[in-house]
């Protein structure tokens, strides 16, 4: 788990204004105050290792989890809300993939002045 969470953290923390805490128990990830990112492994018994980053709602939370199952799921507690989960147990994990979710989340929390600014 700490080489995965390393993993998410390093993604995250290379997005401008970017920050690290703990909320509810779980490394959370925000830009200028903001939510975009939680690491969740083995949230409440759940048994899966997973990063949550914002969408832009509902389509697409429902377009991403049935265009891929085992990669998207709907996260507890904070799914109505507009997030999903991304699956980031398995060893050909595509990170590269994962970092792109990372920072389209990044973008949606981002004040408008970064990304006036050019954001990432």
């Amino acid at each position: 788990m700490s080489a995965t969470l390393d993993q998410v953290r390093a993604i995250c923390l290379a997005l401008p204004e970017s920050a690290e805490k703990i909320s509810h128990g779980i490394p959370a990830f925000s830009v200028a105050g903001k939510m975009f990112a939680y690491f969740r492994d083995d949230h409440h018994g759940d048994g899966k290792t997973v990063v949550c980053v914002k969408t832009s709602g509902r389509e697409e939370q429902d377009l991403l989890i049935e265009a891929d199952p085992d990669l998207y799921s709907w996260p507890a507690y904070i799914g109505p809300s507009g997030w999903i989960a991304i699956n980031i147990a398995p060893e050909n994990t595509d990170w590269d993939h994962v970092g792109d979710r990372i920072a389209q989340s990044w973008e949606l929390a981002a004040p408008r002045r970064l990304l006036e600014a050019g954001g990432r």
